[in-house]
């Protein structure tokens, strides 16, 4: 079974093969930070010297002159000894995520591109690393802002236009949450205002805890299928939106856009919203909580609680779970007991809590798939479809996986979470994005049952098994060496088509930071 893709240069059953045939060999030259006065290099590889002014501040957006920046062939060749072998004949393209505050509403409620000219400045550089493409996230609260159908594309077009000015290609990630939350101080894009408003009334459209708390990231996975959105379900709203997005960049498909990820949850991924740290909820390494309490989820509960033939299990979700910051121990539902997550509530608990969250996938990829189907014939306009989830790592070495039950994923010791949501992806071409690439068990807290090496272990299992391409990105922000080693490591054994740097900001630009990551991009987007 060949792994799908949107568009021409169709996948292979061999990713690396697919790596390789996916993106068009291209000449990479070695850049300093900032923006370069009519950059020039020599190109004798042996004794070759690169010089520019640094320029930049504590802002990523507003850039003044520093110090020379020095970046010689001999650096990069020293730092060559951190490729491993086995990575040679291995490509995998860099996208690099805009900045958090890239994008802005302003006075009048108009959106607009913030520091634009910094920002070309910053393309730029990332090009002449040798950088493929930016990670664009393109929200459903800018586009669809005021009312419903009345999508205003102007700003992606204008911002897409400047990206590509710069010979760069996009991701494109279709985000139906907020990002309001991630910001220490008044900003970022929430849901569309008319949703806002039917949030207002009715708050029940968005995910509830144990104790009715609510927060309007994301709608709840329980409106899917409810007309409450002027005569429209919350999957037909996500479904408009993308059939309008590609009807105004249908000329960019393949050519410049080459991956649209899916938005499937809270920060885009396919989860519950189980561990709320922007609102001070929750705090690493705590459980989190169960996010089924909203009216909608309920009666679906009760639903299924009375076709298992126990009407009572329907009532609410476990009571003896913790709370956001418990710890495994000593919380009865998951450790082992007659009332724990082997019991027979406590499988049909999780297995109705993560069935929705499949459905809820199946449904949204469904249609995307329905109407990308046009670029997954082989020709030039290929499309990479994408679908995120997160990287729960800690407690993974117990045998509840407690934070990963929370979320959404039924994955404990003694069964396989992921295979239920590879089925799904491998059914509808879709390629699986996962984080965590940069971490190292080692570097993990061990008295916190903590294994990201262990979870990209399993996931990368059900992915071959299921033949499902992979990409992935970091989830903290690394320049050091072993961190950024980690992640040729991984991509490398994960056969990933691509990888996203999370995310682009003046500490990538920065001197130290910089030199270090030249020539990770370099090692990653080359032939050996």
């Amino acid at each position: 079974m060949a792994v799908k893709r949107i568009g021409g240069g169709g996948f292979t059953t061999t990713c690396c093969k697919c790596s390789v045939e996916r993106r068009r060999k291209r000449r990479t030259t070695t850049t300093t930070a900032g923006f370069f006065h009519r950059h020039s290099f020599f190109k004798n590889r042996n004794d070759s010297m690169l010089s520019h002014s640094l320029l930049f501040t504590n802002q990523w957006g507003k850039f003044s002159p520093r110090n020379f920046c020095i970046f010689s062939m001999n650096h990069e060749e020293k730092s060559g000894s951190m490729i491993l072998e086995t990575f040679k004949q291995r490509r995998v393209p860099i996208f690099v995520m805009m900045p958090i505050d890239a994008l802005g509403i302003d006075t009048s409620g108009v959106p607009k591109i913030r520091k634009v000219k910094a920002l070309t400045m910053s393309l730029k550089a990332l090009k002449l690393a040798g950088v493929h493409g930016i990670t664009v996230e393109v929200w459903w609260g800018i586009v669809e802002r005021s009312s419903p159908f009345d999508y205003n594309w102007s700003v992606y077009e204008q911002l897409f236009t400047l990206i590509s000015g710069s010979g760069l290609k996009l991701h494109v990630a279709l985000s139906f949450h907020s990002n309001v939350e991630s910001f220490k101080e008044k900003g970022g894009v929430s849901l569309p205002l008319w949703i806002l408003e039917i949030g207002r009334l009715n708050r029940n459209i968005y995910y509830k805890d144990q104790n009715g708390f609510s927060s309007s990231d994301y709608l709840t996975l329980g409106v899917d299928q409810i007309p409450l959105f002027h005569g429209r379900t919350a999957l037909q709203c996500y479904e408009d939106f993308m059939y309008s997005f590609i009807q105004k960049f249908e000329t960019l498909m393949g050519s410049v856009i080459e991956e649209v990820s899916i938005g499937l949850g809270p920060s885009g991924e396919l989860r519950y919203p189980a561990h709320p740290s922007k609102d001070g909820r929750w705090e690493f390494p705590g459980i989190g909580e169960f996010q089924c309490y909203d009216k909608y989820m309920m009666e679906d509960l009760q639903k299924a609680a009375c076709q298992e033939g126990q009407p009572k299990w329907g009532n609410k979700g476990p009571q003896n779970a913790g709370c956001y910051n418990s710890l495994p121990s000593g919380v009865p539902f998951f450790e082992n007991g007659g009332e724990s997550f082997l019991s027979d509530y406590g499988q049909f608990f999780l297995e109705w809590y993560s069935g929705k969250l499949i459905h809820h996938a199946d449904a949204i990829l469904a249609k995307a798939a329905n109407m990308f189907k046009k670029y997954q014939i082989n020709g030039p306009d290929t499309v990479l479809l994408v679908a995120k989830i997160g990287g729960i790592y800690w407690w993974y070495q117990t045998e509840s996986h407690p934070a990963e039950l929370t979320a959404g994923y039924y994955n404990t010791a003694l069964r396989d979470g992921y295979e239920p949501l590879a089925s799904v992806l491998s059914r509808h071409g879709v390629a699986l994005h996962v984080s965590c690439l940069e971490m190292i068990d080692s570097e993990t807290p061990s008295n916190y049952g903590c294994s990201p090496e262990g979870l990209l272990e399993q996931i990368r299992t059900v992915s071959k098994r299921r033949v499902i391409h992979l990409t992935g990105r970091n989830a903290n922000e690394r320049f050091d060496k072993a961190g950024l080693r980690q992640i040729t490591t991984n991509c490398y054994q994960a056969e990933a088509g691509s990888f996203t740097y999370f995310r682009m900001n003046d500490k990538i630009f920065r001197v130290e930071n910089w030199n270090n990551f030249v020539p990770f991009v370099r090692r990653m987007n080359s032939d050996h």
